[in-house]
């Protein structure tokens, strides 16, 4: 199993999930981060470390975020991995901006 990185990253990167990662298993994009599912040795100490909750265990990962298992393993071989603490991108979103983003799609607003 491996750990999926998820739509609340995009635009965020938040990098606190990437200084945790004992195998360096994150790679960094422009707007956000991806898991290299061939790396990743399933730990579990990014997940409480993401500010945003963009980060599932793959059999968890909610029904609406799917298809970011494979947009994960794709993305990550374009791009080098991360392992040390750099700034958000400006504008990134909070968990509450968040959580009132999905809270909008969810009601068809």
């Amino acid at each position: 199993m491996t750990y999926v990185v998820t739509e609340h990253c995009v635009k965020c990167k938040y990098t606190d999930c990437a200084i945790v990662c004992p195998v360096e298993a994150f790679h960094e994009a422009p707007e956000m981060l991806y898991i290299n599912p061939a790396t990743c040795i399933d730990c579990n100490l990014c997940v409480a470390e993401c500010p945003v909750e963009a980060i599932y265990a793959e059999d968890e990962v909610p029904k609406k975020y799917q298809s970011w298992t494979e947009i994960n393993a794709k993305e990550c071989e374009k791009y080098p991995t991360i392992a040390e603490k750099k700034p958000a991108l400006a504008g990134a979103l909070t968990l509450q901006q968040w959580k009132e983003i999905d809270a909008k799609k969810e009601s068809g607003g």
